[in-house]
Formats: structure tokens, sequence, C-alpha cells
């Protein structure tokens, strides 16, 4: 059964840098798009980011850009996610996620198979 699996996150205060990480199967990470998504308590989910096949292309929520990176390493079959000027409104839980298609904006159904989250917690 194919799976993603996160890793990193924490707590940190405002202004530090954070690094996640989605891994998967060689199969997995050949052929999907990656994408983060995260969800804070009594909000609905949120867009964050998302890679091609190829890391050719990404995209990414307009309350991140600028401060977050999305990057992938298919030899490695890995994603990362590196965050920086953290912020307390990017508390939330982050979740990976793979998807064949690659639409901009997602709408997030396209995603299929879900990371087990991982959470983020920024305190001022």
């Amino acid at each position: 059964q194919e799976q993603l699996v996160q890793s990193g996150g924490g707590s940190v205060q405002a202004g530090d840098s954070l690094r996640l990480s989605c891994a998967g199967s060689e199969r997995i990470f050949r052929g999907y798009v990656i994408g983060w998504f995260r969800q804070a308590p009594g909000k609905e989910r949120e867009f964050v980011a998302q890679i091609s096949r190829l890391g050719t292309s990404r995209l990414y929520g307009d309350s991140v850009k600028g401060r977050f990176t999305i990057s992938r390493d298919n030899a490695k079959n890995t994603v990362t996610l590196r965050m920086s000027d953290l912020k307390p409104e990017d508390t939330a839980q982050y979740y990976c996620a793979a998807s064949i298609n690659y639409n901009e904006p997602p709408s997030g159904t396209e995603f299929t198979l879900w990371g087990q989250g991982t959470q983020v917690t920024v305190s001022s």
C-alpha cells in the first residue's frame, strides 16, 4: 500500500525557520505532483504549495509566498518544504499529498494520497 511519510515540524518562535519533509515510494515520486496543505483548528484546509513531477513548476498559496520554498529530490523520493520567517498564523497541522494532476490553483480534491500530518506551532 502506497503511503506518504512526513517528518519535521515542531514548535518555534516567530521569525524562525522550519523544514518539513515528505517521503514515499519511487512510483509516487516519479509520477505524482506533491503538494502541502495545512489546517488550523476551526479553520478550513488551506493550500500551501505544490511542485510538479520534475520540479519545473511550483505554486504557492498567497499567505506563504516569499517565505516558503518547496523542492523535490526524486532520486531520494522526498519533497521538502522550507519555511522561513514563520508567523503565529502559520500554526497548523501540515499535510503532504500526492496528485496525478497539476492544477493551478489546486482544488485539493485531486490529491488522493495523504501523509499522516505534522504539527507546526509558532509562538509570538
